[in-house]
């Protein structure tokens, strides 16, 4: 960790104490003085009691690790690697959990349990930041316990997703480094989903896109642009970044056409990371500078920039906790790219093994190169419409039999659960009190892949198998293949089929429910679910071939 040079945060009104707490040595986190609860990031309210009586408090400085990785991949020109990204759980309190740096020993000693000890670092006058180093004279302290997450009944025997169905699909072109105008790309998306429902623009009386307008490659510049770019006249319109996963754009928009706002809600997502990237590099666009602000105020100091290694610290936790490898994230890794080599669409097809798997080079442990997905350019439109109107259109509608939206965890990283990857367990708990089927009632699963970890945590979290069990579950893959008996992501996921983020596995299910994925039909698809969300928020939806 020589030679470091770390991004500054900028502390707010309210994290401004917690930095400049640790000049004399000594950590200071958020506590309760009426339950007593340790927590942080520094809240108004405490968590458990909703207690005001809340300040900061000094506590001993001991913490266990419980989840950690180690980062081989530069995402900081000054930030050499390699170095250790950890999440530490205090003595104290165990729900207080803070994202840092493992120091003072080599990066492949740090093991999930091992105790550690705070030492700060002086960014500035008033900028002390939390590092932590083994502390070999305490005794480990026992791992944070999961807990079940619970969804709650149904508000109403009313279901919207019963006066909605899905009577469009298109997609652009996708590829690596188009170069192509984001917006243009929309455009082809939008078209072709309105000309697969049989309608006309003029039908289109919604809008719902995630996350609204971007910088970064993330969007086309939303619902301003595409009205603009296609002159629509929208009765409504939505571009939250907030919402049940990328997908939540279309639960939103599903719940525009039950409440009769709309007939024909037109959804759509965006991508062009590749591009964006390549122009930051060739130096043709100005990358984004200054302190680090929002969730990035307490990691970037500690170099840890991409979900990459924050689900990779959770990954870890998981391979500790259940005694297993890293063959189960190999085995979803090498079916998605078996199900890429029978996608024409697909960025990556050439053929992987196992082998390949662990022989790539590791990117921010438990994660090798092809436990990442792949950024690409290209959109994907969806059009929701009203369940009366869904047997008119050309192409057989896909209704909806349920969609789980529900938190019920905290919207966190690293404050809440460990053993998966944050916000896989309420959506997933919420589906099923929407219908009366099972996970046996699944035929195809199209789980978001990010990472290899994301999808295992999908298949727990939606139950399928047990908590620890998918390495046994998947069985080296069998399970998951497209004969087996939940066929996973067989377009090849983002994993190989390229990162359309989160609106590419609505398409395959749709394509799958409609029997038109050529060269990779699910034989007899009548059931799929479908999940979005690297993190947080999240949803999943579950959809069923029309009868």
């Amino acid at each position: 960790m020589s030679a470091v040079e770390r991004p500054l945060p900028q502390p707010t009104l309210a994290s401004a104490e917690f930095w400049r707490s640790g000049a004399d040595g000594v950590l200071r986190i958020s506590h309760c003085a009426d339950c007593g609860r340790y927590f942080h990031p520094p809240l108004p309210v405490c968590p458990s009691c909703r207690g005001r009586s809340v300040a900061l408090a000094p506590v001993s400085g001991r913490a266990v690790v419980v989840g950690f990785s180690v980062n081989h991949q530069a995402w900081l020109p000054k930030f050499p690697p390699p170095y250790v990204v950890a999440v530490v759980a205090l003595a104290e309190d165990d729900r207080a959990r803070l994202t840092t740096n493992i120091v003072g020993c080599e990066p492949d000693e740090v093991r999930v349990g091992m105790p550690v000890r705070v030492r700060f670092e002086r960014l500035e006058e008033d900028i002390h930041i939390p590092l932590f180093a083994p502390d070999p004279d305490t005794t480990a302290h026992p791992l944070p316990e999961p807990r079940e997450v619970r969804a709650r009944p149904m508000a109403s025997p009313r279901k919207y997703e019963e006066k909605v169905a899905l009577t469009g699909v298109g997609q652009s072109r996708v590829g690596r480094r188009l170069m192509v105008d984001p917006l243009t790309l929309t455009v082809d998306a939008c078209l072709a989903a309105v000309a697969d429902a049989g309608l006309d623009l003029d039908d289109i009386d919604g809008l719902s896109t995630y996350p609204g307008p971007r910088p970064d490659g993330m969007s086309e510049g939303g619902v301003t642009a595409l009205t603009e770019a296609l002159q629509l006249r929208p009765t409504w319109v939505n571009g939250a970044s907030e919402v049940p996963g990328q997908i939540g754009s279309i639960t939103a928009g599903m719940l525009a056409v039950a409440a009769g706002l709309c007939r024909h809600v037109l959804c759509f997502r965006t991508v062009w990371e590749s591009s964006h990237s390549a122009l930051v590099r060739s130096g043709r666009w100005e990358a984004s500078g200054g302190r680090a602000t929002g969730m990035f105020e307490f990691r970037a100091p500690f170099g840890a920039m991409s979900a990459a290694q924050w689900i990779g610290c959770n990954a870890s936790h998981y391979l500790h906790r259940y005694g297993v490898g890293r063959e189960v994230l190999g085995a979803i890794a090498v079916t998605a790219r078996a199900g890429a080599a029978r996608n024409p669409e697909a960025l990556h097809r050439d053929p992987m093994t196992l082998d390949d798997y662990f022989d790539a080079r590791m990117i921010t442990t438990p994660f090798g190169l092809y436990d990442c997905d792949v950024p690409c350019d290209g959109a994907v439109a969806v059009v929701v419409s009203a369940i009366e109107t869904a047997y008119d259109r050309p192409r057989p509608p896909v209704l909806v039999e349920g969609v789980g939206t529900a938190v019920g965890e905290r919207l966190s990283w690293d404050q809440d659960t460990l053993t998966h990857t944050p916000q896989s367990l309420g959506p997933s708990a919420h589906l099923w009190t929407r219908t009366h089927l099972t996970p046996s009632d699944v035929d195809v699963a199209l789980l978001y892949d990010g990472f290899t970890f994301n999808a295992l945590s999908w298949i727990e979290g939606l139950g399928f198998c047990g908590p620890g069990e998918a390495t046994d579950f998947i069985a080296g893959g069998k399970t998951i293949a497209l004969d087996g008996d939940l066929p996973l992501n067989p377009h090849g996921g983002q994993l190989s089929a390229g990162r359309l983020h989160g609106y590419g596995f609505v398409r395959e299910a749709m394509l799958q429910l409609r029997g038109d994925a050529h060269g990779r039909q699910v034989r007899d698809a009548r059931v799929a679910v479908a999940t979005a969300g690297g993190g947080v928020p999240s949803g999943a939806m579950l959809l069923r071939k029309a009868e």
